[in-house]
C-alpha cells in the first residue's frame, strides 16, 4: 500500500505537468524564425501553415503545435484549420514525410474526357517513389485539359513525357510575366473619380444602366450592393473572390493573365464608390503564377490607395462560397455562415462588407468609359450585355470566349470554337459548369444567360460550357460531377455530406434508383446550408429528365 502522503505528491505532481501534446523547443524556434516581424494575429492562421509548408515540404505535429503556441490558440484549433484544407499535408507522428514533389492530375470532366485517367495510371512508375502523383479537383485549365499541377506550376495538354519534362525543371522558379495588354496602362478612369470628375452616384447609376450583375455565379446587380453596403456604417470592408473552382471555369484566370491591371482599376473604383479603406483578395492556391502578376500590379499602388490584403487559397472548393471565403480570410475552416444576417451587413470582421468577383470588377473600369449604352448595345435573342464563356470539351478552339449575351450553344461553338473536331457531333452540353445542369443536343437553341436556363432545371452560373459528343456519356458526366461534390463538400450539414456521398453511390449502380435519387434531390436542395448542396443534385436530375435510356434497362 502507498502511503497517503506519497499519494498526494504524486498527484500534485501530475497536476503540474501540462495536459496534451507539449510545443517541442526546436520546432517552436523554426516557426518563430519563419513568422519574425509578422504580426500573430488569428486571422493569417492559413498564411501561417503555407509558410511552413512551403519551408518544410509539409506539416509536421510539432510545428503545428508551435504555431498553436505562438498564436495562442488550443491546438485544436490549429490542426482543425490545417485539415480543412486540401494543399496542406499533415503529418503525425511515427507518419514520413511525403516526397519533395506532388504533381497533381486534374479529374475534373474536361480532363477526364481528354485523358487524365491514362496519365494517372502510367506517371506513377514513370516517376517513381520520389513524385507523389495525386488526383485533384478543377485546377481552372480547362482549355488545356488535360492540366497538371507540378509543385505549383500548372502545365497544360499534358502527356507522360510533358509531365516528367516538368518534374525535370521543377526546380526553376521564374517569376511569370503578364501577357496582355494591360501592363502599364494609366488608371484614367479612377483618376476621374478621385478628381471629381465623376460623382459616385453616376458612377453606380452607369452600372444599374448597363445591367451589370453579379459574374461569379449568382447574379446579383452590381450597382445595387455598392448602394447597399455604402448605405451601411462604416468602417466598410470589400472582399474579393478569385477562388473560381467550378469545374469548367477559368475566365478569371485568363483575365488576370492578360490584363491585372483592369482588374485593380475596377476593385480600386469600387473602394472609392463604396467608401471603403481595406480590400482583402482571396486568390485560389492554384494560381501561383497569377499570384505573382498580382503580387507585381499591386506593389505599383501609390500611399493613397486602399490597404488591400492579398490571402491565398489552399485547395478548398467550397471557399468559393462567399461567406465560406470570409471565414476562411478570418482564418477559419472555409464553412459556409448561415443567413441572415448577410455580408452586406455583418461581413468580413463582423463589419460591412462588398464582396465580389473578380470579373465583376473587371468590367467596371471599361463600362464605365465606353458607356452603359456601350455594354447593352451587345446581346441576342432579347437579351443585353456581354458575357465570358468559359468553354472546354469537344470543340477545336476551348478558351474563354467573350460573346453577346443569350447566345445559344450552337452559335458559341460554330462562330467562337472553330465547330467541333471531326468525328464529333454535339450530344450534351453544360451550360453552367459543375452545378448548372447539363442538356441534351435537341435543346441547343436556348439563350445563354441569367434567368433563361431555370426553367430547364439549369442555370449559367459562371458560364462554364462543357460540350460533349456522342463518344461522351451524360450519365458519366453526372458521375464525375457527383464525385467532385462529394470531394468538396466542407461537411457542416448532412444533407449534403451525407447527400452527396450517397449520390455517388446510387449513380454508379448498373441501373438507377430513381425514386429514391428523386427524394434524396429534394431533401438536398430544401435541407443544405449553401448552394453547393442545393445544386450539386442538378446533373443527376438533369440526366434522369433529359437522358433517361442511359440509365435504364
Amino acid at each position: 500500500m502507498i502511503p497517503i502522503a506519497v499519494q498526494g505528491a504524486s498527484r500534485e505532481r501530475k497536476r503540474q505537468r501540462p495536459k496534451g501534446r507539449q510545443v517541442d523547443a526546436a520546432a517552436l524556434q523554426q516557426v518563430q524564425a519563419l513568422l519574425d516581424g509578422l504580426p500573430r494575429r488569428r486571422d493569417l492562421l492559413i498564411e501561417f501553415l503555407h509558410l511552413i509548408q512551403d519551408a518544410y515540404g509539409c506539416l509536421s505535429a510539432a510545428h503545428l503545435a508551435a504555431l498553436a503556441s505562438e498564436l495562442r490558440l488550443a491546438q485544436v484549433e490549429v490542426f482543425e484549420v490545417a485539415t480543412f484544407y486540401h494543399h496542406f499535408d499533415i503529418v503525425r507522428e511515427g507518419e514520413l514525410p511525403p516526397p519533395a514533389l506532388t504533381v497533381r492530375v486534374c479529374d475534373g470532366l474536361s480532363c477526364e474526357m481528354a485523358g487524365a485517367g491514362e496519365l494517372l495510371a502510367r506517371l506513377p512508375a514513370m516517376l517513381g517513389r520520389e513524385v507523389r502523383i495525386v488526383s485533384a479537383p478543377c485546377i481552372g485549365r480547362c482549355e488545356q485539359a488535360p492540366a497538371v499541377l507540378v509543385g505549383q506550376r500548372a502545365s497544360g495538354l499534358a502527356s507522360c513525357e510533358s509531365v516528367s519534362a516538368a518534374v525535370a525543371a521543377a526546380a526553376s522558379t521564374g517569376a511569370a510575366q503578364c501577357i496582355g495588354e494591360g501592363e502599364g496602362a494609366a488608371f484614367a478612369v479612377l483618376g476621374e473619380c478621385l478628381s471629381g470628375a465623376r460623382s459616385v452616384e453616376a458612377v453606380i447609376g452607369a452600372l444599374e444602366d448597363a445591367g451589370l450583375r453579379g459574374l461569379g455565379g449568382a447574379g446579383f446587380p452590381a450597382g445595387r450592393k455598392w448602394r447597399i453596403v455604402r448605405n451601411e456604417p462604416g468602417p466598410r470592408l470589400m472582399a474579393v473572390n478569385i477562388d473560381e473552382g467550378e469545374p469548367g471555369t477559368f475566365k478569371d484566370r485568363f483575365y488576370l493573365e492578360h490584363n491585372p491591371r483592369q482588374f485593380v482599376e475596377g476593385m480600386l473604383i469600387a473602394a472609392w464608390a463604396v467608401g471603403i479603406d481595406e480590400i482583402y483578395v482571396y486568390l485560389r492556391d492554384e494560381y501561383h503564377d497569377c499570384r505573382q502578376l498580382l503580387q507585381q500590379e499591386l506593389a505599383r499602388l501609390g500611399d493613397g490607395s486602399p490597404r488591400i490584403h492579398l490571402r491565398r487559397g489552399a485547395g478548398a472548393y467550397i471557399c468559393g462560397e462567399e461567406s465560406a471565403m470570409i471565414e476562411s480570410i478570418e482564418g477559419k475552416r472555409g464553412m459556409p455562415r448561415l443567413r441572415p444576417p448577410y455580408l452586406a451587413q455583418v461581413g468580413l470582421f463582423g463589419r460591412p462588407t462588398l464582396e465580389h468577383n473578380f470579373e465583376t470588377l473587371y468590367w467596371v473600369p471599361q463600362i464605365l468609359a465606353k458607356g452603359a449604352a456601350w455594354f447593352t448595345s451587345h446581346g441576342r435573342h432579347g437579351r443585353k450585355g456581354l458575357r465570358s464563356f468559359s468553354v472546354s470539351g469537344r470543340v477545336n478552339q476551348p478558351g474563354v470566349k467573350l460573346a453577346p449575351a443569350g447566345i445559344t450553344v450552337q452559335e458559341l461553338i460554330d462562330e467562337y470554337c472553330g465547330g467541333m473536331p471531326g468525328g464529333h457531333q454535339l450530344y450534351a452540353y453544360l451550360p453552367g459548369g459543375a452545378s448548372g445542369g447539363i442538356l441534351p443536343a435537341s435543346m441547343n437553341n436556348i439563350p445563354l444567360d441569367f434567368d433563361t436556363l431555370q426553367p430547364y432545371g439549369c442555370f449559367i452560373g459562371s458560364a462554364a460550357i462543357i460540350v460533349l459528343s456522342q463518344h461522351d456519356s451524360a450519365r458519366a458526366a453526372a458521375g464525375n460531377m457527383m464525385r467532385f461534390f462529394r470531394h468538396e463538400s466542407c461537411g457542416q450539414c448532412t444533407p449534403c455530406r451525407v447527400g452527396t456521398a450517397k449520390a455517388v453511390d446510387l449513380v454508379a449502380q448498373p441501373v438507377w434508383d430513381e425514386s429514391l435519387l428523386g427524394e434524396l434531390s429534394q431533401v438536398m436542395r430544401d435541407a443544405s446550408i449553401c448552394g453547393l448542396g442545393q445544386a450539386a443534385p442538378n446533373p443527376v436530375d438533369c440526366v434522369l429528365k433529359y437522358f433517361p435510356h442511359e440509365v435504364r434497362r
